[in-house]
């Protein structure tokens, strides 16, 4: 690789980090968002941590999600999915405007 393609690359990476800063992904209060630890993970001794996407509408509601990182255990992944959904949301803003956006929600199941 040649100095310019170093310098082509650093530029490339700013650029499209300028561009993410123009969006501002939802959020929501996790205190009022709990959820509830699923019974057969309860009697298995199961924990561990999930990382979630969430599609978060204009209005507040989630109209997508997904797992990106697997706590381990199915029950855990599908309890955190579902409690998350049923939050609601302050909407994210693109340019400064109310806009549709992705947010990430880590869960930590702890016994």
């Amino acid at each position: 690789m040649n100095k310019r393609s170093v310098i082509a690359a650093v530029l490339l990476s700013g650029v499209s980090a300028t561009v993410l800063a123009s969006e501002v992904p939802a959020t929501f209060d996790a205190k009022t968002c709990k959820a509830e630890y699923p019974k057969a993970s309860l009697v298995n001794e199961e924990q561990g941590d999930v990382t979630m996407s969430f599609l978060v509408s204009a209005d507040g509601k989630v109209v997508d999600s997904k797992v990106d990182k697997s706590s381990g255990f199915k029950n855990l992944d599908k309890a955190a999915i579902k409690a998350i959904t049923a939050c609601k949301f302050k909407p994210g803003t693109k340019d400064g405007s109310v806009a549709q956006t992705w947010t990430k929600v880590d869960y930590s199941w702890k016994l």
